[in-house]
């Protein structure tokens, strides 16, 4: 479970009520692709042929650049998701941290998703007794990755939602 019960209306499309501006949900799409692309490398080391995973982030960024639509953006994260069901560690890791990029373009709160799911890719293909270590320079590479405009919006998210994403995001 990645996402609240009750939505944040700072990702919620103003739109639809909220206050997230269009821009802001391209960042996020954005930057759920580059948190999901980081850790791919564990995915398809484990599974060359599947393309399922690195789909769904192309088509994050070309939802982004208004190339396909949400549905189509949404769908190759399903997909993705699908790549992971049978496997485990790393390689189901980095597959539904690519899923969550897709699906970013449905619902901005994804972001997290890929972000939290790339931590745990990279703890589970750490050395024994250096999972912790991997995780937190995971999530210090992904806050470096962060714009400007919506990095404090991500990191108060991060401590809101910490405990419902295997608590990735504690310092």
């Amino acid at each position: 479970m990645i996402l609240p019960k009750v939505r944040d209306p700072r990702f919620v499309t103003v739109r639809r009520g909220g206050t997230l501006t269009d821009e802001d949900h391209r960042r996020l799409a954005l930057w759920a692709a580059s948190c999901a692309e980081h850790v791919l490398h564990l995915f398809e080391s484990d599974r060359p042929g599947d393309p399922r995973p690195r789909r769904a982030i192309e088509h994050a960024r070309a939802w982004v650049r208004g190339e396909v639509k949400m549905m189509e953006a949404r769908a190759a994260g399903g997909h993705a998701m699908g790549a992971a069901r049978d496997l485990r560690g790393a390689a189901r890791h980095a597959a539904y941290a690519a899923g969550q990029a897709g699906a970013v373009a449905h619902v901005a709160a994804h972001d997290l998703g890929a972000a939290a799911y790339a931590i745990k890719a990279a703890r589970a293909a750490a050395p024994k007794g250096e999972s912790e270590l991997a995780g937190r320079l995971e999530c210090r590479w992904q806050r470096e990755q962060l714009p400007a405009e919506i990095r404090e919006l991500v990191l108060d998210d991060q401590r809101l939602r910490n405990d419902i994403c295997w608590s990735v995001f504690t310092p």
